[in-house]
């Protein structure tokens, strides 16, 4: 199946449609917005739960992806996980998942990831990298917000997307909850490949990706939560990327090397204090903090594969015992 028959927002709708025929099992609450809009509350006033979070990564993930719940070991430290395995790995991440679509209307805020952005182009700079939209009439987005949207969020989002209020699906997701740890972790690839682009590598030769990364326990703040989920990805999550590159395998190397969140003079202290150093502006952290704490690139045209970094239990554990 090639690139332009790939629809992020048809595959996604797909899950969507299984979410809301077992809204019991998944525990969240499904209702008609007075626009027409389906909008699905997965953790604000609804139950939520690891398996609405398993799938609403799926989802975000465009439905090119697959999401595994499983517990692991962290040093002595033992965290419920989730990882992640991929083989349209520019698209599902960098088109579908990432957090790159900030919304304001009004008094009204959230973080919009998933399929919708390939329809609306947020950023625009990133799927000019990829080469890649989206053209359904129909689009799914998930909101990270402790609100449900206002008409007037609803209107603003189906324009830009291109698509009638019937046609969009939206899924609500706080952060301070266990979908949203879950979701959060669940972004372990779309973090490491964000950081390889940023770094200049070309996306489009990563033809596999898959990683891991801990479940952190739930915190009802939602600074603190920022931080503790920041920590799971940082300190305790696993990248892997198969890539066909004709360059240098020393290049790889030394990419790998700048592309884990140890190459941060952050790193090694709670996200948290960071955090609030930083006024809670994300924009003020150091970048290279964010990314995974382990990568691997195996460029599958040599057979040679390159390891940076390392895991960091002390600051799960710190993370943990906060």
């Amino acid at each position: 199946m090639s690139h332009l028959q790939l629809s992020v927002n048809i595959e996604a709708l797909k899950l969507v449609n299984k979410l809301c025929t077992d809204a019991v099992k998944f525990g969240v609450s499904v209702k008609e917005a007075k626009s027409g809009a389906t909008i699905i509350d997965a953790g604000i006033e609804a139950k939520g739960g690891f398996l609405a979070g398993e799938i609403i990564t799926e989802i975000c993930l465009g439905g090119l992806g697959e999401a595994t719940l499983f517990h692991a070991k962290y040093g002595d430290v033992e965290l419920p996980s989730i990882s992640v395995f991929t083989d349209n790995p520019a698209i599902a991440t960098l088109g579908s998942q990432f957090a790159g679509w900030k919304i304001k209307v009004g008094g009204y805020s959230a973080i919009g990831s998933g399929p919708a952005r390939a329809l609306s182009l947020k950023p625009k700079s990133i799927y000019e990298t990829i080469e890649y939209r989206d053209k359904a009439d129909k689009a799914v987005l998930v909101l990270e917000t402790s609100k449900g949207p206002p008409e007037e969020a609803i209107e603003y989002i189906s324009n830009l997307c291109g698509v009638k209020p019937k046609n969009l699906f939206l899924i609500l997701v706080p952060t301070p909850s266990i979908v949203g740890f879950t979701q959060v972790s669940g972004r372990i690839v779309e973090t490491g490949i964000h950081k390889l682009t940023t770094l200049g590598f070309n996306p489009k030769i990563i033809r596999y990706a898959h990683g891991y990364a801990p479940i952190m326990p739930v915190h009802p703040d939602y600074a603190e939560a920022m931080g503790r989920v920041n920590d799971a990805i940082m300190y305790g999550g696993v990248t892997c990327c198969h890539v066909e590159f004709d360059g240098s395998d020393e290049t790889l190397k030394d990419l790998a090397e700048k592309a884990v969140s140890s190459a941060s003079e952050q790193h090694g202290r709670p996200f948290i204090e960071i955090f609030k150093e930083s006024s809670f502006d994300f924009y003020k952290v150091d970048p290279k903090l964010f990314a995974p704490a382990i990568l691997t690139i195996n460029n599958i045209r040599t057979g040679r594969a390159f390891k940076a970094g390392r895991l960091n239990v002390s600051m799960l554990k710190e993370s943990v015992e906060e």
